[in-house]
């Protein structure tokens, strides 16, 4: 599986913007953005980025098993707007 894919898959999963994985991988928020138009990462940035993937998974893995058949959104819960913040 390509890098590119596997990062996709991750951010699919992990519903995690594409910014921020690339700024808590290698601190380049653009990353993704860049290898979907074609960047090539260095061995090492790769290494890194395929690291980050690799635990991105494997916590959400062990969320999963944690919370047992519960089912439901994984992640953060989103915070209510109020009426002053909905423009209303």
């Amino acid at each position: 599986m390509s890098l590119l894919s596997q990062i996709e898959a991750c951010l699919k999963a992990t519903r995690l913007p594409p910014s921020r994985f690339g700024r808590d991988a290698v601190s380049d928020p653009r990353i993704v953005h860049d290898l979907r138009r074609g960047r090539q990462p260095g061995q090492r940035m790769e290494a890194r980025l395929r690291a980050h993937v690799a635990s991105l998974l494997d916590a959400l893995q062990d969320q999963g098993e944690s919370s047992g058949a519960a089912g439901g959104r994984s992640g953060r819960a989103r915070p209510r707007r109020t009426s002053l913040e909905s423009g209303r």
